[in-house]
């Protein structure tokens, strides 16, 4: 796809190239995403850089999918928002920052840009989606989570802890989350990033990746990774097992 940048139709007279697309959507989806707080100044650019190479390297079914996460992120996160600043969980008012972007969208982009060099490799999409939809199962599990549950269980031994703790789960949580993995590897198969075949790899590998996240705050978090580490890993086992399922 990188070698390709006028493959789309004339419009108007005028040939349309596809950076000049992925550009203009770019800037359009980087802007809301800054005027609606979803992301903070360093984020947008880390956001738009993301949002540019997921078009030039898997096309518009990847922005799709991308757009898919950053509103049901977006919504989750502000969800019940003043419980989860008594809880000392909440996101900031400005959004998102640059490394919380890419450690949630990093795994997928890398996907993106490996696949427009090597088009013949098509489990890579399967690894974008799947990361994407982790990436999405994780943030809405534990925004949902806060917002709703009183108590959650501890991943590692079951025992009750407070709501927003790290490696914590709860059943509206986590069927919340795996709610948005499941729109989000269906957002990808309806748009073709995958075949429909592969909406279950997606979606299992997604859920995967989330009980990672989990496990990893249970036992690392705060002793040998921070949260964005955990955050990344956890899209790149997703991507993983999508390829080792496949």
């Amino acid at each position: 796809m990188w070698q390709d940048l006028a493959n789309l139709p004339e419009l108007g007279g005028f040939a349309v190239y596809r950076w000049e697309i992925a550009g203009s959507l770019t800037l359009v989806f980087t802007l809301l995403a800054y005027r609606l707080h979803g992301v903070t100044g360093s984020g947008a650019i880390a956001g738009a850089v993301n949002c540019f190479v997921l078009y030039m390297g898997a096309g518009a079914a990847a922005f799709a999918a991308l757009i898919t996460v950053f509103f049901l992120t977006w919504t989750t996160t502000w969800l019940r928002y003043e419980r989860k600043q008594n809880l000392g969980t909440a996101e900031q008012r400005e959004g998102r920052t640059a490394s919380q972007v890419l450690a949630n969208l990093g795994t997928a982009t890398a996907c993106a840009a490996l696949y427009g060099f090597n088009q013949d490799k098509k489990v890579l999409l399967l690894a974008l989606a799947a990361a994407l939809s982790e990436a999405a199962a994780d943030t809405v599990s534990s925004e949902v989570g806060q917002a709703f549950a009183e108590k959650a269980r501890l991943i590692t031994n079951w025992s009750r802890v407070p709501a927003g703790t790290n490696g914590a789960v709860s059943l509206r949580g986590t069927l919340s989350g795996i709610a948005a993995a499941i729109i989000v590897s269906t957002v990808g198969a309806v748009s073709g990033l995958v075949p429909p075949q592969w909406l279950a790899i997606s979606v299992g590998a997604a859920i995967l990746g989330m009980l990672i996240d989990s496990l990893l705050g249970a036992t690392l978090e705060r002793r040998l990774l921070n949260n964005d580490a955990v955050n990344f890993l956890s899209t790149l086992v997703a991507a993983l097992a999508s390829l080792w399922l496949a």
